[in-house]
């Protein structure tokens, strides 16, 4: 029987298949019930970041229209401030802690950051909790046209070495392909401590409604398409980084895991397709994986990890070309 073990950030799972950060992994009977069903590890739903300090900051707009609560030199914003992220925070370690207690699987916390304030310091009470990784999910949205590329990405660099600097667990870092050099950002986020990154995070689009005109939001679910450019991504980077690369977006299948193996994934983490099936899902993927590698005759995983990376590939030109020139070009 094929051994699908596999080490993460440091960490053994029993295969590769990680469900990834979202409403599955947000309370304690669901991260169970995905270990139940054979899933190697889970992500943590994020906290995020952004939504803490909204909340702490429509609570002291609350207060300060209240005169009775606020004056100028009132302690009351403060104790606002501490409280929501207090709360925010105490609930989510709860988590960590129970679903330790409960299941053997890796516990990846999740962040969701956008700067690189003190508020990492969560980092810290995370790994006390008894998280075994911490994956940052960051994002910087390029709204600000006064900084450049170069802004942007030290954002990134200035969040992973300050949580670097708090916790001794490993850290993984979920980015974007919005880069204007992605290998090369790929690149300084190992030389900057990253133990891993996780290519791609999915975001929420917009879409407009003609018959009601109106803003409305894009599919929320990824679909097997999306999983092109990751594919791209981990097959170019790997081997070329030491550090450990997860798959994530539009992974839907046995096949599609078995695809990005070959391309160098570490793992895979699969969200959408569990959403759309429901957690028996998960044993059909690792079935599939499984009856692959007795059929081609691979024991382990590493025996074919990375095995069509485009360092390895007989032809690495077709990770890099971007136009149908073969497709399009006889069309009339």
């Amino acid at each position: 029987m094929a051994d699908l073990n596999t080490k993460y950030l440091g960490l053994t799972l029993r295969n590769p298949i990680v469900i990834g950060s979202s409403g599955l992994t947000n309370s304690v009977e669901d991260i169970v019930n995905l270990e139940q069903n054979g899933a190697g590890a889970v992500v943590l739903k994020s906290i995020f970041e952004e939504q803490i300090m909204l909340e702490a900051d429509y609570r002291m707009r609350k207060a300060e229209e209240d005169g009775l609560l606020y004056t100028e030199y009132s302690e009351t914003l403060d104790y606002i401030d501490v409280h929501i992220k207090e709360k925010e925070l105490g609930s989510y370690l709860d988590l960590i802690r129970e679903a330790k207690k409960k299941t053997m699987i890796p516990i990846i916390a999740s962040i969701n950051a956008i700067s690189g304030l003190e508020w990492v310091s969560f980092a810290r009470q995370i790994e006390e909790a008894g998280a075994d990784a911490l994956e940052l999910n960051i994002f910087v949205m390029p709204f600000n046209f006064e900084k450049t590329c170069e802004d942007n990405e030290n954002t990134y660099y200035s969040v992973l070495k300050k949580v670097k600097a708090l916790v001794n667990i490993p850290v993984s870092i979920k980015i974007s392909p919005y880069f204007a050099n992605l290998g090369s950002v790929i690149m300084n986020l190992e030389k900057n401590g990253a133990d891993g990154v996780v290519l791609f995070n999915r975001f929420s689009s917009p879409d407009i409604d003609i018959n009601a005109v109106k803003v409305t939001t894009a599919d929320v679910l990824s679909t097997p398409p999306e999983m092109s450019n990751t594919l791209r991504w981990i097959a170019i980077m790997a081997k070329r980084v030491k550090m450990n690369l997860a798959a994530s977006t539009g992974v839907h299948s046995g096949e599609a895991v078995v695809k990005q193996l070959l391309a160098g994934a570490t793992t895979t983490q699969v969200t959408s397709a569990v959403y759309k099936y429901g957690p028996e899902y998960i044993s059909e993927i690792i079935n599939f994986l499984s009856n692959w590698m007795e059929e081609k005759g691979f024991n382990y995983i590493d025996q074919f990890r990375g095995k069509l990376s485009q360092s390895e590939s007989q032809n690495p030109e077709m990770y890099e070309r971007m136009q149908f020139m073969r497709y399009f070009s006889e069309i009339k």
